[in-house]
């Protein structure tokens, strides 16, 4: 169902809207922590640092890709705040064209330069062969995982934010029963977990893809609709490519990072995978707030309401703050516990290492917004 944002109360608008957003980011999140938890608890620590140390390469490609989706959907909310149903198709027809051509580029390149810049990233000798048979077929299976962010981009930019929440369980669902049957059923190793993200991902996309066609006459998109327009195309790229930059630059840091933990043996790795897992799913709530003021900013923006647009911005500034204190605290009073997800008990030191990075990655969390 869509949702109009251009008028009711600024800040129960957007909590109410991010909600369903921060639920479906902590499932999404849960993909890669079943994988972890499953991988570290089935397979031992060289395989979760084998996981863990593909985090920051990961975050580069997929940020970069999710980012860009999101970009892409900001027109679409445009319109669709002014009303103009017409050149909602039309966007999200040629939006479909943009997401192909970013697949293949995208898996192209990396498939074929992986194993090359884990080797550049110092990735240790005993786990870079499992890094990188997770990540190509995580890689492998990029085209659905683009095709998943574009479809529940689309239906955030028309208000309908609980939608791919309850597909993402489901497919949440399905990641955890397919992580426990490639690893421990079918012995596939690390790469069992990738399949299992793949194709829960590619659950998702059929999923919402006809939940669009059934239910939207909207985006019920016709002939002419299905026109190339570069017109269209250049004003999302506009804004999708810088969005996808955005994370992209966030990553290069996270890259760089990586690599000097890499010089520190399997043992850190794992530690700082450990951690990275807990303060993802901790920033989530941080970065659907992104997303909620993406699609709100959009819509008001097409219905030239900038004074709404302004106070949406100042309180969500707020509750951001608020909630990065609160983030803070968790990491600081119950880090080392959450660490245990991933963790045996009788990994002290890496559960120590792990619980250190928590506290001062949480430090910084009031400056995340």
């Amino acid at each position: 169902m869509v949702k109009d944002l251009t008028s009711g109360n600024p800040l129960k608008l957007i909590l109410m809207f991010s909600l369903p957003l921060v639920l479906g980011n902590l499932f999404q999140q849960f993909y890669n922590m079943a994988d972890t938890i499953i991988v570290g608890k089935c397979l031992g620590v060289n395989a979760l640092a084998a996981v863990g140390a593909t985090g920051s390469l990961n975050f580069l490609i997929m940020g970069f890709a999710t980012g860009t989706c999101s970009g892409l959907t900001i027109p679409v909310a445009q319109y669709f705040g002014a009303k103009d149903e017409h050149n909602v198709r039309r966007c999200v027809a040629n939006s479909f064209y943009v997401v192909l051509a970013l697949a293949v580029v995208l898996t192209t390149v990396t498939m074929l330069f992986t194993r090359q810049i884990l080797e550049l990233m110092q990735t240790p000798a005993d786990i870079i062969d499992g890094s990188y048979s997770y990540l190509i077929v995580i890689f492998g299976g990029m085209g659905v995982t683009l095709l998943y962010n574009l479809l529940s981009g689309i239906l955030r930019a028309l208000g309908d934010s609980k939608t791919p929440l309850y597909f993402l369980v489901i497919a949440s669902l399905l990641n955890v029963v397919l992580d426990l049957v490639f690893i421990q059923a079918f012995h596939t190793g690390v790469e069992g977990a990738a399949y299992a993200t793949v194709i829960s991902q590619g659950v998702a996309a059929l999923l919402c893809l006809g939940y669009m066609v059934w239910k939207f006459p909207l985006l019920r998109i016709t002939g002419k609709d299905w026109a190339f327009s570069w017109g269209h195309i250049k004003r999302m790229l506009g804004i999708g490519i810088p969005m996808g930059l955005q994370f992209s630059i966030t990553a290069v840091g996270s890259i760089i990072l990586q690599s000097a933990v890499n010089s520190l043996g399997s043992s850190a790795v794992a530690a700082i995978s450990a951690g990275s897992r807990v303060s993802m799913l901790l920033t989530q709530p941080l970065e659907t707030m992104g997303i909620t003021m993406a699609t709100y900013c959009g819509q008001n923006l097409g219905a030239r309401k900038l004074d709404r647009i302004r106070t949406g911005v100042r309180q969500a500034t707020w509750v951001s703050l608020a909630y990065s204190v609160a983030a803070f605290l968790v990491s600081l009073t119950a880090g080392k516990q959450i660490s245990l997800l991933f963790l045996d008990a009788s990994e002290v030191q890496i559960i120590n290492d792990a619980h250190l990075f928590l506290i001062l990655n949480g430090m910084m969390y009031p400056f995340w917004p």
